[in-house]
């Protein structure tokens, strides 16, 4: 329980009687420090007093004072900064790596702040602390989901900063990746990403403006145009647009010398029809062939209207009589949904907004971000539809994306030391 002691040395959850060392020295903690997440003493910059004397350093965490021995620090000049070692079983005295003795305080915590831990790691309930959630101050939740939609927009940030790296810096086929791999809507991004990846785009542009040409390598490099058919997609291509797409692409494939992506990656059990992966690619198609330079667009645009006025996509007429290959379904336009369109907006526009604005110094982008997601309606999905039933209703896209970070980044791994929530919770003794 480690991770306990660090929760009760950062918010100075003392008991009330006088600190000392092991050696008879008082303690009047000033600033517990600052939390270390890396490699490293656990506290940095703590300022403490030890009989009267100041002193600004770091502090290291233990359960057991032999810990120290156990993990080297003794041998390591990384932590010959440490001014006071915390333990709740000193059980051995403990140097730096030049040999010098370190301070030692013995802390436990207390068994009310133990019993609420245990019963948030263990509850049947979820999220554990839903009972203390309608009791929040409206200002403290207020101040968390927007904490939390800061914390998304740069993890957001991190990952588009990776595809941006693998496109050597090119932003529009950044964009179009990262819009590709939301285009699978949960179910198939993996294999949207892993698909437009494989697909050369800066060598595939001279064919930009030709539709069919555009499909023939998107549904060639998907995997699409093998007449073997999968597990998952019995169907046999034999109708004459299928046909022509196929010889196209067998011209396509030698030219840029492609190599198709598995048809196994591709899920369509349990799906609805509308999001099958055939339909979507149509509509991307019909995106790249559209727009030469969509993001530029996007960043141009000022309005969320604007943005979904962009990203409107209708697949050509084929498929509005089929759902895959060489199999008739009843006439209906595919085209994508307003809420469909809205779900691209919040997690491809926004983060592409939030992240160009700031590589370029373009602040005015990372607020434009922050107001569409405000104009935006909340996702409703379960994740939203749980904390809701708790209590915490999202007003807004942004709202909504804040609940979500909520729930992979803190509950998932159970990182209630770190929630606010999980703080008013356990400042709850009864």
């Amino acid at each position: 329980m480690e991770q306990l002691l660090h929760y009760v040395w950062k918010h100075r959850l003392f008991p009330l009687k006088p600190l000392t060392t092991t050696d008879g020295q008082t303690i009047e903690v000033i600033d517990p420090g600052l939390a270390n997440p890396n490699a490293g003493p656990d506290f940095f910059n703590a300022k403490i007093k030890l009989n009267g004397v100041l002193w600004v350093g770091n502090v290291e965490i233990h359960l057991h004072a032999s810990d120290w021995i156990r993990h080297h620090h003794n041998e390591d000049p990384a932590y010959d900064s440490v001014i006071l070692h915390v333990a709740s079983d000193i059980d051995q005295s403990i140097t730096r790596s030049n040999g010098e003795l370190i301070p030692q305080m013995e802390l436990h915590y207390p068994s009310y702040l133990l019993n609420q831990y245990q019963e948030l790691i263990r509850a049947d309930h979820y999220p554990a602390c839903y009972k203390v959630i309608p009791t929040l101050p409206k200002l403290l939740v207020h101040s968390w989901l927007n904490t939390l939609q800061a914390e998304r927009f740069e993890q957001k940030t991190q990952q588009i900063q990776v595809r941006l790296d693998r496109c050597n810096g090119d932003w529009e086929a950044a964009f179009f990746i990262t819009l590709a791999r939301n285009f699978g809507f949960g179910t198939n991004s993996e294999a949207f990403e892993l698909w437009v990846q494989s697909i050369p785009l800066p060598a595939i542009n001279k064919h930009r403006d030709d539709l069919f040409q555009l499909e023939a390598i998107f549904f060639g490099m998907a995997g699409f145009l093998d007449s073997k058919a999968s597990e998952e997609d019995e169907t046999v291509l034999t109708d004459e647009y299928t046909a022509k797409l196929q010889k196209e692409f067998a011209y396509l494939k030698h030219k840029f010398e492609l190599k198709p992506s598995a048809f196994y990656q591709w899920k369509l059990l349990r799906l609805r029809p509308a999001n099958f992966p055939h339909v979507r690619i149509a509509q991307l198609a019909q995106l790249y062939h559209r727009s030469g330079r969509l993001l530029s667009e996007v960043l141009d645009a000022q309005s969320v209207e604007s943005v979904r006025l962009l990203l409107k996509a209708e697949s050509s007429t084929y498929w509005n009589t089929h759902y895959t290959f060489g199999e008739i379904s009843p006439s209906h336009v595919k085209s994508l949904s307003k809420s469909s369109i809205d779900l691209l907006i919040i997690n491809t526009v926004v983060p592409f907004l939030y992240a160009y604005g700031k590589h370029k110094a373009k602040p005015q982008l990372m607020e434009r971000a922050s107001r569409f997601l405000e104009e935006l309606k909340p996702e409703n999905n379960y994740i939203t539809r749980m904390w809701k039933a708790c209590g915490l209703e999202a007003v807004h896209a942004g709202d909504s994306q804040a609940l979500l970070q909520l729930k992979k980044n803190y509950c998932d791994p159970k990182k209630c030391l770190y929630c606010r929530i999980g703080f008013e919770f356990f400042k709850k003794k009864e």
